[in-house]
């Protein structure tokens, strides 16, 4: 009789869904509303909205090959909304729209950096790109900015020739092999630990497959057949605004410590929680939603509720705040 076939091992997100399941039914800091989320879920079913919005601060000029380069550019850079609260914003932007078409702006005068001068990047270029001050706190974000493009550059001429199209054509139409190819740098490396169990968040990796897709419409560097198997992207905003939306529920003291304004430390188990309960929220959901006779994926459920969190009554709250290189 021939030996029993050994069960496949479970895909990079099909991991992060299971452990985020669990830590859900573990977690003492956040918990899902259950009720609350299938109001929301009846909600969105019976509206079908549309995608919550065209990113106004991506690149569209330039050709192929410049838009490919700001897309791999802006995710290498895609952090720092624990520092957003001292960040000199443009008018009506917020953190991360201010960052990116600071980016934009540089793209359109100067074109896409080589890899080779991505190396050679420092603090003090970072902050006259992104109209940034060298001083406390911001500086050490320009320190970082500059660090993650010097990784780019290095990564791109170590593995690819130097080309920001290798990375894609290495993945081969793979979202999740493209986050396993972006995860070599160090600054991606965005798996968490709690109770024994391991995390691979990898939001800023899985935001670059959206990303590509959104700005080549599915096609060439944008075409992923398993795109829809994408997470949640787990950053602060998500979170918060599922919590105002009664889907989350924080415990007191973590509730005291968002509204003032505390930094909450990266890999702390409330920091993880809110990342992973969120995540787990999203695909109940989702899944919620497609029971409604709505299939919805997560990371579209992911691109509304970020964009719901852009009005003046979610960013009335305060959000939590984590300094680290993964959102």
């Amino acid at each position: 009789m021939a030996a029993p076939a050994e069960a496949a091992e479970p895909g990079l997100f099909a991991r992060l869904r299971e452990v985020a399941a669990e830590v859900t039914r573990r977690a003492r800091h956040v918990r899902i509303a259950s009720h609350r989320l299938e109001e929301l879920a009846g909600v969105l079913a019976r509206k079908r909205p549309e995608a919550g919005g065209s990113d106004p601060a991506h690149f569209r000029g330039g050709g192929e090959a410049a838009r490919l380069a700001f897309v791999l550019t802006l995710n290498a850079v895609n952090f720092g909304s624990g520092w957003f609260p001292f960040l000199n914003k443009r008018p009506g932007r917020s953190g991360y729209l201010t960052l990116a078409a600071a980016l934009r702006d540089h793209f359109r005068v100067h074109g896409p950096w080589s890899a080779t001068a991505l190396q050679q990047l420092g603090a003090a270029d970072c902050a006259a790109v992104f109209g940034q001050p060298l001083t406390a706190p911001l500086d050490e974000l320009m320190q970082l900015f500059a660090q993650a493009l010097r990784d780019l550059g290095a990564f791109l001429a170590r593995e690819h020739r130097g080309r920001f199209a290798g990375p894609i054509e290495r993945a081969g139409g793979s979202a999740e092999a493209l986050v396993q190819e972006l995860a070599q740098m160090p600054l991606y490396r965005d798996v968490a630990r709690y109770q024994g169990f391991a995390l691979p968040f990898y939001k800023r990796a899985q935001l670059a497959a959206a990303d590509l897709a959104e700005a080549f419409d599915g096609r060439g560097p944008g075409r992923f057949g398993d795109l829809d198997q994408l997470t949640l992207f787990a950053d602060n905003l998500v979170p918060h605004v599922l919590r105002m939306l009664g889907v989350l529920v924080l415990d007191a003291e973590l509730i005291s410590r968002c509204d003032a304004g505390e930094l909450i430390e990266s890999g702390s188990a409330a920091e993880v929680e809110l990342r992973a309960v969120a995540l787990h929220a999203v695909e109940l959901l989702a899944g919620s939603c497609a029971r409604r006779g709505w299939p919805v994926a997560p990371r579209r459920l992911d691109n509304l509720l970020w964009w719901q969190g852009q009005s003046a009554r979610i960013k009335a709250r305060p959000r939590h705040r984590t300094r680290c290189t993964f959102y």
